[in-house]
Order: C-alpha cells, then sequence, then structure tokens
C-alpha cells in the first residue's frame, strides 16, 4: 500500500465515484518520460535512414557535407536525450530532496529536443531535393 508522501491528490473535492483514485506523480512522469524514449527511438530511426540515404547518393550530391554534419550531430543528441529521459524516469519524483534534479535533468532534455527539431527542420530542407518524393517526381517530370 502507498503511503500519503508518495501520492499527491490533485482532484480536490469529494470523489463523486468509487473510480476516482489520486495520481501517482512518479508514476506518471515515469510514463511521460518512457514515451518520450520512444518518440526519440522513432526520430533516431528517421534520421539513421537519411544518412544511409545521402551516403548511399555519394559524396557527389548537393549538400553531402552538410548533410552528413546535421544528421551526425543530430543523431548524437538523440543519444544524450535518450540518456537524460532514462535517467529522469529513473528518480523518485516524490523524493523532495530529488526534484530540484529531476527538473534540472527535464530542462535540458527539453533544450536538447528544442535544439534536436531545429536540425532536423535543415536536414529536411537541405536534403528535400535528393531523396524521396521529391526525388521521384523530378525525375519523371522535370518542370
Amino acid at each position: 500500500m502507498e503511503s500519503e508522501r508518495e501520492i499527491i491528490d490533485l482532484q480536490p473535492g469529494k470523489p463523486s465515484s468509487s473510480r476516482r483514485q489520486p495520481i501517482n506523480l512518479n508514476h506518471y512522469a515515469t510514463k511521460k518520460s518512457m514515451v518520450g524514449s520512444m518518440l526519440d527511438v522513432a526520430l533516431f530511426l528517421s534520421n539513421a535512414m537519411r544518412l544511409k540515404t545521402v551516403l548511399g547518393h555519394g559524396p557527389s550530391s548537393q549538400y553531402y557535407a552538410t548533410l552528413i554534419t546535421l544528421i551526425s550531430i543530430s543523431l548524437l543528441l538523440q543519444v544524450v536525450i535518450g540518456i537524460l529521459l532514462v535517467i529522469t524516469a529513473r528518480l523518485n519524483l516524490n523524493e523532495v530532496e530529488k526534484q530540484w534534479r529531476i527538473n534540472q535533468l527535464n530542462d535540458a532534455a527539453t533544450a536538447l529536443v528544442f535544439l534536436t527539431v531545429v536540425l532536423n527542420v535543415f536536414i529536411t530542407a537541405f536534403g528535400a531535393q535528393e531523396t524521396g518524393f521529391l526525388a521521384v517526381r523530378s525525375l519523371r517530370n522535370p518542370l
């Protein structure tokens, strides 16, 4: 059974039904971190495929060095974000002495996610002419 220190009731007033239970903030934060990690893995796989495509086109393609650099930095940042999210998920949010540390880790992960999004916008902008739908379309209809 969980103590009052571990569960915080965010639903004030009288419960209207017997199904209403207090929210365990630590459980909520852990699930949130795990979902973030899964999304990070999805973006990581997407960037790995982009890297494979750029490498397949070879150094003669336009923006080759730029794309390799941007994708590599993005992949590195995603690994760091994943590590931060795993560390955050392992810490107990209900322990007051750890809350400051968890907040710092969460802020760092948020800043890195923002930077990764910006990098991926540039990766898409530089790589749009060489890969995917636009490349097939330009081969069929050179307009």
